[in-house]
C-alpha cells in the first residue's frame, strides 16, 4: 500500500498533556503537507488551531478524555463548546464504569447525549478495548450503531493497551455496515497501519506515520514531490 494512501486515513494526533501551541501549529503544517484526514488535538487548542488553519484542515478533538467517567451533561457541553470553537470531528470516550456495571441503558444514554450535541458533525466513539471483554465489545458495537454514530474507535492510547488486529477485525464484523472503525494507540509502523486498514479500519489515530513519511522524504534520493 502506498504511504500516501495510508496518510489520507490518518488523524495526525498530539494529545500529550504538556503540548504547546507551537507544537500544535507544527502538527497542522505537517497534516496539511502530507494530506492527512485531520489533526486530533486537545479541546483547549481548537480555537488557536482554527485561527491558524482556517478551512485548510479538518480539526478533530477529544471529549471526556481519556477516562470517560464524567457526567453525560458535561460531555455534551464539552462537545458543543468544541464545535463552537471550530472542531469538525469529535472523538468521545464511553463510560467504562457503566459498562462494567452492566448499565447498558445508561451507556447508550451517555453516547446519545453527545450524539445530540454533535449533530451535523462526525462522531467517533472510543470504547477502550483493552479494558473490555469480547462480549462487552460486541454489545458496544450494537449500541454505537443504534446511536447513529459515524465511527467506533478502539482506544484512547492512554490506557494499558492500544489497537490490536483482533479488535479491529471484531469491531468491523459487529458494527453496522455504515459505521466505520478507527484504530488508535500503538500504531508504530507502516506494516501496522496497512494491517489495520486491510482489516477494516477507515481511520488511524497516530503521529508515527507522518514521522515515517518525513524520514522517507529526507532519505537519500527520495524526491520531495513524492508527497
Amino acid at each position: 500500500m502506498d504511504i500516501r494512501e495510508i496518510l489520507e486515513k490518518c488523524d495526525h494526533t498530539l494529545l500529550r498533556v504538556d503540548c504547546t501551541s507551537e507544537e500544535i501549529r507544527k502538527l497542522c503544517d505537517q497534516a496539511i503537507k502530507y494530506n492527512c484526514a485531520s489533526v486530533c488535538i486537545p479541546p483547549c487548542h481548537i480555537p488557536g488551531a482554527k485561527r491558524y488553519v482556517g478551512d485548510k484542515l479538518t480539526l478533530c478533538t477529544v471529549i471526556g478524555f481519556p477516562n470517560g467517567y464524567m457526567t453525560s451533561a458535561a460531555k455534551a457541553f464539552e462537545a458543543r463548546d468544541a464545535i463552537e470553537n471550530g472542531a469538525d470531528e469529535i472523538d468521545m470516550v464511553i463510560n467504562v464504569s457503566m459498562v462494567k456495571d452492566g448499565a447498558w441503558d445508561a451507556v447508550e444514554k451517555d453516547i446519545r447525549a453527545v450524539r445530540e450535541a454533535t449533530r451535523g458533525k462526525l462522531l467517533k466513539v472510543i470504547i477502550e478495548c483493552c479494558l473490555l471483554t469480547e462480549e462487552e465489545k460486541i454489545r458496544l458495537c450494537k449500541i454505537v450503531s443504534d446511536c447513529g454514530c459515524e465511527y467506533i474507535k478502539t482506544s484512547t492510547g492512554f490506557s494499558k493497551g492500544g489497537a490490536t488486529r483482533e479488535d479491529v477485525a471484531l469491531l468491523r464484523a459487529n458494527v453496522a455496515p455504515e459505521v466505520k472503525v478507527k484504530a488508535a494507540g500503538g500504531i508504530s509502523s507502516l506494516q501496522d497501519a496497512e494491517d489495520f486498514i486491510n482489516l477494516g479500519a477507515e481511520r488511524l489515530g497516530t503521529s508515527r506515520i507522518v514521522k515515517l513519511a518525513m524520514e522517507l522524504e529526507h532519505a537519500e534520493g527520495a524526491p520531495d514531490e513524492k508527497y
